[in-house]
């Protein structure tokens, strides 16, 4: 047992109830944050599940945590509850919302339900009134540039080493300043920054989703969130199909006033978002590869570079973008990593 096992096991056995429970590993995530299932038995004789949170302090501050995680349970968001918290050693006590995530409960008969369950979850998240005691922070430009960045750092010159010219790095220059100005250009709401089927739980007594993973929340772009959910890094859904979920989702936000936005207009936020957002991605999977020892996300980045493709191929302004994506980066990734996904073999 490691140091810190010992220490959380020891901070869970002294909290009434839980003085003989053994701590079960559960899993970790691609923070270094790992988490444990611990239970006890309630008043009435019955088994109660809870979940120990392990977040080392020096690595992963648990403060923005519980900030956002009291505040949007309040406010009646379907996060777990924060039962205890230790933050000087990073341990907390959550309420248990099973292991059924999103992505593998997600067919073709279940998807339209559950992606419509999520974007209206989403929906209330984005209308959350602000938070006295912790103010979230912007979603600035400074921030959008040092995501873009890892793309560049970590996948191009990291994992795939190309050595990029002053026209490439004036090109990737370029690119990430349109994207920088649509995203700053949109309306602003409360953003989870992390919203996808790996972050999401179906819970047995429930329809809503359990949401998890919200520490990095910030006020930013009304379509990031959707764009991490509709084309999200861990499974891709026919082009008609986003449409049709991403137009609901535009109506109900327009009627709740969250924007003004037609059809159109919504849709270029949504796919230029979506392109930042699948840079900072690729980049994160060959980090965590790289940095992290966690190889598994490279099998990601197939996927990932597919959505950057199929965005960047509809806007002329990136035609010289996509095509160097097309000759230099993609030929490089399906050697080093494994090819683009097979346009027609998508879930259907």
């Amino acid at each position: 047992m490691d140091n810190r096992l010992q220490m959380l096991t020891a901070w869970i056995r002294q909290l009434p109830g839980f003085e003989s429970t053994d701590v079960q590993p559960v899993s970790g995530d691609a923070s270094f944050r790992r988490y444990f299932r611990v239970c006890k038995t309630g008043a009435n004789g019955n088994v109660v599940t809870f979940i120990a949170m392990d977040s080392p302090p020096d690595q992963e501050d648990c403060r923005p945590f519980v900030s956002i995680g009291r505040h949007w349970h309040q406010a009646g968001i379907s996060v777990p509850q924060i039962y205890e918290v230790d933050p000087v050693r990073g341990f907390l006590l959550l309420e248990d919302f099973g292991d059924q995530l999103m992505l593998g409960q997600l067919t073709p008969h279940t998807a339209d339900t559950l992606y419509r369950r999520a974007l209206d979850e989403l929906l209330l998240i984005q209308q959350l009134p602000a938070m006295p005691d912790y103010p979230l922070p912007a979603y600035d430009a400074a921030l959008l540039n040092r995501e873009m960045a890892l793309f560049r750092d970590w996948l191009l010159e990291g994992y795939l080493g190309l050595e990029l010219n002053n026209i490439e790095k004036s090109m990737l220059d370029t690119t990430f300043a349109l994207l920088r100005e649509s995203a700053l250009a949109q309306p602003e709401v409360t953003v989870h920054r992390d919203y996808h089927s790996r972050n999401l739980l179906v819970r047995e007594h429930s329809s809503r989703p359990g949401v998890i993973d919200f520490q990095d929340a910030v006020i930013g772009p009304i379509t990031y969130d959707a764009v991490s959910l509709l084309k999200d890094c861990y499974i891709q859904w026919p082009e008609e199909q986003i449409c049709k979920w991403l137009e609901s989702f535009r109506e109900k936000t327009l009627a709740a006033g969250l924007h003004r936005a037609d059809s159109d207009t919504f849709r270029q936020w949504f796919e230029l978002m979506g392109m930042q957002r699948h840079l900072k991605a690729a980049g994160i999977f060959a980090r965590l590869a790289m940095r992290d020892g966690k190889p598994g996300y490279l099998e990601d980045i197939p996927r990932t570079l597919g959505y950057l493709l199929n965005a960047s191929k509809q806007q002329p302004v990136l035609r010289h973008f996509h095509a160097w994506l097309t000759d230099t980066v993609v030929p490089r990734m399906e050697e080093l990593i494994g090819p683009l996904p097979d346009q027609e073999q998508l879930t259907e």
